[in-house]
C-alpha cells in the first residue's frame, strides 16, 4: 500500500488563495482586562532586538555598511556607484518597511473606512530621493553617503525610472498615493508589475522611433518592493458559466493563473504614515509540464507558463488613435486579460480584507471605496458582481445596491474613440460569467424601460445609452458601464467636466441628475516637483517665507507670501540665478547624453509630452520652422534683434500611431538642418530628446523660461505638466482648453500666452472643413509656404511626410490651419515681453505665487471628503 495523488494536481499550489493572516494586519489577543499579550518568546529580548527608524548619521552609514556585507556580500574594496546606491537604497527601504507595519496595524487596529485607487498606470519615478525627502532624512544620508566615499548625485543617477506607466494618467496616480500618505489618509493603489513597461525609446539614423523592451527589473532584485509571495490568487479565464436555479452560477474549466502580490511602500511627507501600492504579477498555477517535456513536447511543456507570463510581461499601448480596431485580435485579448487579471487579483484582496474586519457584506460601502482611474478597471463592476453573487450568496438587487454605493469612476478624456469598448464575443469567449453579468445589469438594472418611462419614443437616446453598442460585432461600452456602477462620475478639470455633462454623458446627466456628476481638478505633489526637481528654488522660498519646508510643502497656499518679493530687485535677481543655473544643469545633461551643446543665454522653450495629433506637437515644430524660414529672410542687422530661442520636444509615440511618429522623424530630422545653419544656429536650436522619463522630466521642467501645452480647445482632459511648468516659474503658452483655463484665472491672464479658436466653436469648423474646405494657401498662407517646404525635400525626402501633411491639407481635424496665425501671434507676444528681463521675472515669480490649487494634497482631499468619505488617521 502507498499514498496515491492524482496525475491532474502534479505541479499545482497546495492551497489555492493562500494568505498568511499573521504577516500583514496582524492584531494581538488581550487578556481579560484589555492587555494586549505578547504571541511568543520573551518580550524584552524581543523589543531589545528591534529597530527604529535611522535617525543619525551613524546609524545610517551602519546600516548601509551591513547592507553591502550582508545583502549585497561586497566590501569597500570592491564597491562601486551602483553597489552603494543598491545598499543605501535598502537601507532607506528598511526604514520605511517600519513605518509601513506600523501604519497597517494601527489601519488594522482602527478598522477605518479605506479607499482603493485602480489605476493601469503608476508612473511613479525614481524613489530613492523622494524617500529620503519623505521621511526628512536627506541631509542625514547625504553626510553619511560622503563619509562612505561616495557622492549622493552619483548613487541618484544609478536609479533607474520604474516602468509601470506611460504618460499623465500613471503620473497623476503617482501623485495621488503621495499626498494619501502624506494627508494621513488609509488609500491604497492597485496596480501591474510590468516586466518591461511601455518600452525604451530609441532614434535611427533616418529619425525615426524605434523601440525596444524596457528591461527596468534586469538590474536584480528593484530594493523599492517587496515580494508577497503570501499573497496569491487564481484569476481564471475562458471556460463555461452555467446558471444554478438559486440565481448564482458556476464557472468552471479554462485558464487558472496566479496572481502574486508585491508591494512598493509610499510613504507620506513628514509623517509615519505609509501607504501601499500592490502591484501584481501573473505567474502559472502549473509552471511547467514534466510529463509534455519526458515525451518530447518542449513547447508545450512550457506554453502554460509562458502565456500566463504574457500577462504582465508589458503594458500595452493605450494611446486614443491607436483604436482598438487597429490593434490585432491577439493584442485586444492581452489587453482585456491584462484588465481582469488586475481587477479580479484587487477585488479578491479588498473582499478578503473586509471579511476580517467581521461585517456584514451590507455594510462594505462603509468601510470600502473603489476609484476607477478612467475605463481601464471598469470590470471591477461586473467582477464584484460575481463575488457577491457567486461567492457570498447576495441577492442580485442587494449586490447591485452594494456595488453601486462603492465605486466611484473618473473618466479623462471627451475623445469618443478614446472611450474603451470590447466586442461581445470576445467578452464571451475570454470572461463568460461577466458577459452574462453585463446582461442582467441591462435587464435587471432596467434602464431601458426607466428611460422610455422617462423619455417616452426617444428610441436614439434609447440606442446611444444602451450598455451594448450594435454592429458586427456588437460592442460593450465601459464608459457606460462605468457610468452606470457607481456612485458618483467626475471629469479632472471644469472645462473637461462640463464636457463630460454635456457631450459623452449627457444621456446619462438628463436620466441619472447633475448631482453624481461633478469635477475634481487635477493637482501634482509639490514635493516632487518642486523641492526634488528645484531643491534651490525650493530652498529660496523657505528662505523667504521664513518657513520650513516641510510646512509649505503641505501648504501650497503659503506660496501667495511670494506676491510681495516680486517687487524686490535682489529677490528677483536670486530667482533668476536659480532659473540659469537649472538651465545650465539641463545643458549639461544634453551634453554628456547626446553629446550636443546648448545655448544656455537663450529663452528655453518646452514641449513635453506623449506624441498624439491632439496635443499638436506638429504644430509646434510647424511653428519652429516658419521661424527659421523667417529667420533666413532677415538681413543681419534684423538678426541682432531677435531674441535667441532653444526649443525641447520629449516624448514617446505609440508604436502603431504611424501619424505621431511621422511627426517625431519631422523634428528630428528639421533639428539637424536647423542647428547645422552658420546664419541661424545661434538664434535657433532644436532638441529631440530620446526615451522621455519622469526623471527627465524633472531635469527638463526647472529649466523652462515657457512651455507649450497647445491641444486642440476641447481635447485635453486636464493635463498636469502645465502645472508642473507654472510651479517652477515656467510661463505657459496655450490654447484655452484642459486646465489651462484655471492656471490662467490663478495666476492672471497677463501671465500667460492664449490663442486659438474656443471650444464652441470647433465642431463648426470641423464641419466646414468636411463640407466646405478652403485650400491652405487662401486659408493660412505662412502655414502653405512651411508645408511646402517640407514637401519640397528641405527636411529629407518630402514624400516621407505626406500622410502627416494631408492629415493638415485634407481634413485638419485637429485645425492647425485655423489656429497656425494665432500661434505664431502668441510667439511673437512671447518675445516682445521676454526683451523686459526683469518684469519676465516678475511674470515667473507671480505664477509660481499663485499654483496652491493645483497641489494634488487638495485634489485628495476633495476626492477624501466629498467621494470616498475617508478621514485622516494618523499614525503616532
Amino acid at each position: 500500500m502507498t499514498s496515491v495523488i492524482d496525475p491532474k494536481t502534479i505541479g499545482k499550489p497546495v492551497r489555492p488563495r493562500r494568505h498568511v493572516r499573521t504577516l500583514t494586519g496582524y492584531t494581538p489577543e488581550t487578556d481579560e482586562t484589555g492587555k494586549e499579550k505578547w504571541p511568543r518568546g520573551d518580550e524584552k529580548v524581543w523589543k531589545e532586538g528591534s529597530r527604529s527608524v535611522n535617525t543619525d548619521v551613524s546609524s545610517v552609514t551602519k546600516s548601509i555598511v551591513n547592507h553591502v556585507q550582508t545583502s549585497l556580500a561586497r566590501q569597500a574594496y570592491n564597491l562601486d556607484n551602483l553597489g552603494a546606491y543598491q545598499a543605501a537604497a535598502l537601507s532607506v527601504r528598511d526604514d520605511l518597511i517600519l513605518n509601513w507595519n506600523e501604519t497597517q496595524m494601527h489601519y488594522t487596529r482602527k478598522a477605518p473606512k479605506r479607499a482603493y485607487y485602480l489605476s493601469l498606470e503608476f508612473l511613479m519615478g525614481r524613489t530613492f530621493d523622494n524617500a529620503l525627502l519623505n521621511l526628512g532624512l536627506k541631509d542625514q544620508y547625504r553626510e553619511g553617503v560622503t563619509k562612505l566615499g561616495f557622492n549622493m548625485e552619483d548613487l541618484l543617477e544609478q536609479e533607474r525610472d520604474a516602468a509601470l506607466g506611460n504618460g499623465g494618467l500613471g503620473r497623476l496616480a503617482a501623485c495621488y498615493l503621495d499626498s494619501s500618505a502624506s494627508q494621513e489618509l488609509p488609500v491604497w493603489g492597485y496596480g501591474l508589475r510590468y516586466q518591461y513597461g511601455i518600452f525604451q525609446q530609441l532614434i535611427s539614423p533616418e529619425g525615426q522611433q524605434l523601440e525596444q523592451p524596457d528591461p527596468w527589473l534586469a538590474g536584480g532584485e528593484n530594493p523599492w518592493e517587496l515580494p508577497r509571495l503570501d499573497v496569491s490568487y487564481e484569476v481564471r479565464f475562458y471556460g463555461t458559466a452555467e446558471r444554478l436555479p438559486d440565481g448564482r452560477a458556476l464557472w468552471q474549466g479554462g485558464q487558472e493563473v496566479l496572481a502574486v502580490a508585491y508591494d512598493v511602500m509610499v510613504p507620506g511627507c513628514y509623517t509615519k504614515n505609509t501607504n501601499n501600492l500592490r502591484l501584481w504579477e501573473s505567474k502559472p498555477k502549473r509552471g511547467f509540464d514534466l510529463n509534455s517535456f519526458n515525451a518530447g513536447d518542449y513547447e508545450h511543456a512550457v506554453e502554460s507558463s509562458n502565456s500566463a507570463a504574457a500577462i504582465t510581461s508589458v503594458l500595452y499601448p493605450n494611446d486614443h488613435t491607436c483604436a482598438q480596431s487597429s490593434i490585432s485580435t491577439l493584442g485586444k485579448e492581452l489587453r482585456l486579460k491584462q484588465q481582469y487579471f488586475w481587477t479580479a487579483a484587487s477585488l479578491a484582496d479588498i473582499v478578503r480584507r473586509f471579511k476580517n474586519i467581521g461585517k456584514p457584506f451590507s455594510e462594505f460601502p462603509d468601510y470600502v471605496a473603489i476609484q476607477l482611474n478612467d475605463t481601464h478597471p471598469t470590470l471591477a463592476i461586473p467582477e464584484l458582481m460575481r463575488i457577491l453573487i457567486d461567492e457570498e450568496e447576495i441577492p442580485w438587487g442587494k449586490a447591485w445596491d452594494i456595488v453601486t454605493n462603492t465605486v466611484f469612476y473618473t473618466n479623462h478624456t471627451v475623445l469618443p474613440e478614446a472611450l474603451e469598448k470590447w466586442p461581445v464575443p470576445l467578452m464571451e469567449h475570454l470572461l463568460p460569467r461577466h458577459m452574462q453579468i453585463i446582461y442582467d445589469i441591462v435587464s435587471r438594472y432596467d434602464q431601458t424601460s426607466a428611460v422610455e418611462k422617462k423619455f417616452p419614443g426617444d428610441r436614439d437616446r434609447l440606442a446611444r445609452m444602451s450598455l451594448i453598442e450594435e454592429g458586427f460585432p456588437k460592442q460593450v461600452r465601459m464608459a457606460h458601464l462605468a457610468c452606470i456602477g457607481n456612485r458618483k462620475v467626475n471629469g479632472v478639470a471644469e472645462l473637461h467636466s462640463d464636457l463630460v455633462r454635456t457631450t459623452i454623458l449627457k444621456d446619462f446627466v438628463e436620466f441619472e441628475g447633475q448631482s453624481k456628476f461633478s469635477n475634481v481638478t487635477n493637482g501634482i505633489t509639490p514635493r516632487r516637483w518642486l523641492d526634488q526637481c528645484n531643491p534651490e528654488l525650493s530652498a529660496l522660498i523657505s528662505k523667504t517665507l521664513k518657513v520650513d519646508k516641510s510646512v509649505w510643502l503641505k501648504d501650497l497656499d503659503r506660496l501667495k507670501g511670494l506676491l510681495p518679493y516680486a517687487e524686490d530687485a535682489e529677490f528677483r535677481k536670486e530667482w533668476a540665478a536659480i532659473k540659469q543655473r537649472n538651465k545650465e544643469r539641463l545643458a549639461h545633461h544634453v551634453e554628456t547624453t547626446l553629446g550636443l551643446t546648448v545655448n544656455t543665454n537663450a529663452m528655453f522653450d518646452v514641449q513635453i509630452k506623449r506624441l498624439h495629433e491632439y496635443k499638436r506637437q506638429t504644430l509646434n515644430i510647424l511653428g519652429v520652422i516658419h521661424r527659421y524660414l523667417t529667420l533666413k529672410q532677415m538681413s543681419a542687422a534684423e538678426r541682432k534683434k531677435v531674441n535667441p530661442r532653444v526649443v525641447f520636444f520629449a516624448g514617446k509615440a505609440a508604436p502603431g500611431y504611424y501619424i505621431a511618429k511621422l511627426t517625431i522623424r519631422l523634428i528630428v530630422n528639421a533639428a539637424r538642418i536647423i542647428n547645422a545653419d552658420p546664419d541661424t544656429r545661434n538664434l535657433l536650436t532644436v532638441y529631440f530628446l530620446p526615451d522621455y522619463s519622469v526623471s527627465l522630466a524633472e531635469v527638463l521642467i526647472p529649466s523652462s523660461d515657457i512651455s507649450q501645452h497647445i491641444s486642440t480647445a476641447g481635447t485635453e482632459a486636464s493635463g498636469t505638466s502645465n502645472m508642473k511648468f507654472c510651479l517652477n516659474g515656467g510661463l505657459l503658452v496655450g490654447t484655452v482648453d484642459g486646465a489651462n483655463i484655471e492656471i490662467a484665472e490663478a495666476v492672471g491672464e497677463n501671465n500667460v500666452f492664449f490663442f486659438g479658436h474656443l471650444t464652441p466653436a470647433v465642431e463648426d469648423l470641423r464641419y466646414q472643413h468636411m463640407y466646405h474646405p478652403v485650400p491652405v494657401e487662401e486659408k493660412c498662407p505662412a502655414l502653405a509656404k512651411v508645408l511646402d517646404k517640407i514637401s519640397g525635400g528641405m527636411f529629407g525626402d518630402g514624400g516621407v511626410y505626406e500622410p502627416l501633411l494631408n492629415t493638415i491639407r485634407q481634413n485638419d481635424y485637429y485645425l492647425i490651419t485655423e489656429d497656425f496665425d494665432s500661434y505664431i501671434g502668441a510667439l511673437e507676444m512671447v518675445d516682445q515681453a521676454y526683451l523686459d528681463k526683469e518684469e519676465w521675472i516678475k511674470k515667473s515669480i507671480r505664477t509660481t505665487a499663485n499654483m496652491g490649487k493645483f497641489s494634488s494634497d487638495r485634489a485628495i482631499l476633495e476626492y477624501a471628503e466629498s467621494f470616498w468619505s475617508i478621514e485622516p488617521v494618523k499614525v503616532t
